[in-house]
């Protein structure tokens, strides 16, 4: 069926009532644009889609009776009032009339749109007098916005004239005042995607560099121009033919890409989810293999967002100074080739970059120009045009532009704002192929939120936030690399660590042996290069060490500190560690990594001090959390006698485990239980919760009679109040007391700061313990986005000495995944020491320290036993409904 085919069945149509002939109109509309997506542009989809519900309206508003009444306009705004409409996107109606309707007009148009509702439109409408149009689009930017567009399509011309005529004169926004606010209004949008376009789950429609972002472009021109065609512009100067077809051709590619994304979707979703890509991929026609073809659709599109976001900064900006007549209030010259016009280096000529190494140059001079905050509409041009017209050789591959590159890595000052230029115009993609492969390379889990390069630009930016003067968050970090002779070596690591990925190996590997090519193609000393590719080898040694493994294990200090070897790789690795996770997903970084990280920095350094002496290391750290956690219990008057009996219970470990203040509040916790709880029933169980003992956490504390399955109940009910256990050490003294410290976070990584939270979850936990049986009902789903992950469960065991096994799991991150766990250690006899809870995205990647019931380390047998009840356990979850 055809458009014209379409309308005209419409048109044929001679009820109101007759509701199934519109309904069915309705629907095959949508069948036309489904079948028709392949062989139509995209730009007769969703003009033809306007069209078809322009005749739509037009009739029914003949139908209803609403063209006998002379003083109503009904007219199109927003979206559908530029004739555009993706196939399930808003109508958005405004019924404008001179004055207010008699009351049997009003019941006619509620009539009306019930109507609309009925046969499944989706109508966003209003019924405003002009008088009261004018006045909203007075007080809210995006009503008046939505009125610079809107056209009329049934009723009164006159109406709809003195309608438009009023919303759009300077009476009720000036173009300055509009621009001001729309400006505003987009700084605001971007904020809420973190500032940048590399989203792994980007809004086709808010994102930036996406169709809003056009969209401002051309409201403000229409505003100041009164042009509603986009050709006209050019004639006023506000941007080229080659501008204005390089828009075009960008808002083409993303109309087809939401349009596919509602057909897939079957509504209104304009968020490119995990959920779709895949499908809007095949639809789109980059092929039926789902990882590669959302690969390069996902491509493709980062390529089109940059152009758009380029576009959007150099045209808004020569509006503002050019158009609007804004004056220059300050104006100085740089060199003989730039000056600065209010903060903005603007170019003294028409042709500055006539080769890569002015370019090259010309970072150089924004990072000895501290004053620079922007770069001027024809400076962005002029930038743009030269990345073009030098493709087909890599910068890198000219020996002239090679000194000037080191040359800028040595100034932290580059990394203020010059980075920002290489990365955001494309000139580091032009200098090294490497890089070039990773612009735009989609990760395919929840762990990370940007793409490479996007991940990789945060880091080098934490990095450089290290030597702010003004930063104190990272004082120790802060101190490394102001202290660095060299501080080149870790941009240039940090820059490298993820260049690899996409490749088939590992990409840390890979990385290391491309730095080092680039260290010798750049002339650094073999020192310095051998350094900076153990940096980006190693650059996740610490993060797994901290989250995966026991550190304080004098055995895993002693490995760590061996690979480590110096305190220069040490103190490196640890600002580029820290730079790395909190550039990776903005939820990732909370205190308790924080802590970790720190433990073990400092543990470490310790053991270099002491000549890996780390047994030593230990045993110094023990008389120091021994002696002043006495010192406070005796401050607090606890009796020195049931202290001592308390620690003798304990084992070494526990004294290199836990700071000072967490002994202390544990053993006042414990002694005034046994004073009053435990001695009135001595089967009953202690739960305390502080936010005070554990610098990364909540901890809860519990203490009593050992039972069967009660960690599995503890970590059911805590993951069924949306938190979750970071850390659990699990102790069960000789004489058969359980004694557990578990640290505690919200599922967002944040820490629980509300004291009726902490005070609620720690009531939940002490009524489950109450209960008989050993089961806890947890009614947590699972969410949408992990539901479409595919994470294999893998499990694996290590020896941990005579006396126990390390059991590594990999699972997905389904609720009750650590109940299930649990229970699977009580079916099998095994007894559990010590559990590190990492969440990584989507994946669970937990540590458990085990030993069978006779305190020994599991035998193969045990071991094979025990994998098979886990995997049973945890293919219970699959049938948990989402959420």
């Amino acid at each position: 069926m055809s458009l014209q085919q379409l309308i005209d069945q419409i048109e044929d149509i001679d009820s109101i009532n007759d509701f199934v002939s519109i309904k069915k109109c309705i629907n095959d509309s949508y069948d036309w644009l489904k079948s028709s997506f392949e062989h139509l542009a995209v730009n007769q989809l969703v003009t033809g889609r306007a069209t078809f519900v322009d005749a739509v309206l037009s009739h029914l508003w003949e139908l209803s009776g609403l063209d006998q009444y002379d003083d109503i306009a009904l007219c199109a705004v927003g979206g559908y009032g530029r004739g555009h409409l993706q196939p399930y996107s808003d109508i958005d109606l405004l019924f404008v009339s001179k004055k207010l309707l008699p009351q049997p007009v009003q019941d006619k148009v509620s009539q009306f749109i019930t109507l609309l509702w009925d046969i499944k439109l989706d109508v966003g409408q209003s019924v405003r007098t002009i008088k009261e149009t004018v006045k909203l689009a007075k007080e809210d930017i995006s009503i008046a916005t939505n009125l610079v567009e809107s056209r009329l399509l049934c009723g009164n011309e006159q109406v709809f004239d003195a309608m438009w005529e009023a919303v759009n004169n300077n009476h009720v926004w000036t173009s300055r005042a509009f621009f001001k606010a729309k400006y505003d209004e987009q700084l605001s949008r971007h904020a809420k995607f973190h500032g940048t376009a590399y989203n792994l789950e980007p809004n086709i429609k808010e994102n930036p560099g996406c169709l809003r972002d056009i969209q401002t472009i051309g409201w403000v021109a229409k505003k100041h121009f009164k042009e509603y065609d986009g050709w006209n512009l050019v004639g006023h100067g506000y941007f080229t033919e080659q501008e204005h077809s390089e828009l075009i051709t960008c808002r083409m590619h993303l109309w087809r890409i939401r349009c596919a994304l509602h057909l897939v979707a079957g509504r209104s979703e304009n968020r490119l989810l995990f959920d779709y890509q895949a499908d809007v991929a095949e639809l789109l026609g980059y092929g039926k293999e789902s990882k590669p073809a959302v690969e390069e659709m996902m491509r493709d599109f980062f390529r089109i967002v940059r152009q758009v976001s380029e576009l959007n900064s150099m045209l808004l900006k020569r509006f503002r100074y050019e158009l609007l007549d804004h004056n220059v209030s300050q104006t100085k010259q740089v060199n003989d080739k730039f000056c600065l016009l209010d903060g903005m280096i603007s170019p003294l000529s028409d042709n500055v970059f006539t080769s890569p190494e002015d370019i090259l140059d010309f970072l150089d001079t924004v990072a000895n120009t501290p004053d620079v905050d922007g770069l001027d509409t024809d400076c962005i041009r002029q930038l743009r045009n030269a990345r073009r017209k030098f493709v087909g050789q890599y910068f890198v591959e000219r020996e002239a532009c090679r000194p000037r590159m080191i040359k800028l890595l040595k100034q932290p000052h580059f990394f203020d704002f010059g980075w920002d230029i290489m990365h955001k115009y494309g000139i580091l993609q032009s200098y090294l192929p490497e890089w070039d492969a990773i612009v735009g390379m989609m990760q395919f889990d929840l762990f990370h939120a940007y793409t490479v390069d996007e991940h990789t630009h945060r880091l080098v930016k934490n990095v450089n936030r290290y030597h702010s003067k003004d930063n104190t968050e990272f004082p120790r970090c802060k101190r490394i690399v102001r202290n660095a002779d060299k501080p080149e070596l870790l941009y240039i690591a940090a820059i490298f660590h993820d260049i690899a990925k996409g490749r088939n190996g590992d990409h840390s590997l890979l990385g290391a042996v491309d730095v080092l090519k680039f260290c010798e193609t750049h002339e650094i000393a073999k020192a310095d290069s051998q350094l900076i590719s153990w940096l980006v080898e190693n650059h996740l040694l610490m993060s797994m060490v901290a989250q995966r493994r026991d550190i304080y294990d004098h055995e895993v200090i002693n490995e760590f500190a061996t690979a480590v070897r110096t305190h220069k790789h040490l103190e490196l690795l640890y600002a580029l560690t820290l730079a790395d996770i909190r550039a990776t997903n903005d939820n990732l970084w909370n205190d308790w990594k924080a802590s970790l990280l720190k433990e073990l920095y400092l543990m470490t350094k310790k053991a270099l001090d002491n000549g890996l002496q780390c047994r030593d290391t230990l045993n110094d750290r023990i008389d120091l959390h021994r002696e002043t956690a006495l010192r406070y219990l005796q401050n607090h008057n606890i009796e020195e006698h049931a202290i001592a009996t308390l620690w003798e219970r304990l084992e070494e470990d526990y004294f290199i485990r836990f700071s000072p203040e967490q002994i202390a509040w544990h053993t006042e916790q414990i002694i005034l239980a046994q004073n009053d709880l435990l001695q009135s029933n001595p089967e009953a169980i202690l739960v305390k919760a502080s936010d005070e003992s554990a610098k990364g956490g909540t901890e809860i504390l519990i203490y009593g009679k050992d039972r069967k399955a009660l960690f599995a109940q503890v970590a059911s009910v805590i993951d069924s109040r949306n938190c979750s256990i970071h850390d659990a050490h699990i102790t069960v003294t000789a004489d058969g007391y359980v004694f557990d410290s578990l640290i505690v976070l919200e599922n967002d990584g944040t820490r629980l700061t509300a004291a009726s939270r902490i005070r609620n979850l720690e009531a939940a936990i002490t009524e489950q313990l109450l209960k008989p049986g050993r089961a806890h009902s947890n009614n947590r789903k699972i969410s949408r986005r992990m539901r479409q992950l595919d994470v294999p469960t893998k499990i694996r065991f290590f020896g941990a000495g005579d006396d126990a096994t390390l059991v590594e799991l990999e699972a997905l991150d389904a609720p009750g995944i650590l109940a299930k766990i649990g229970h699977a250690f009580v079916d099998c006899g095994v007894v559990l020491k010590l559990a590190k809870i990492a969440t990584i995205g989507e994946r669970a990647e937990d540590i458990f320290i085990v030993c069978n019931d006779e305190g020994e380390a599991l035998s193969p047998e045990q071991q094979i036993t025990l994998k098979k009840r886990i995997l049973f356990k945890l293919d219970q979850l699959e049938d948990i409904n989402i959420s």
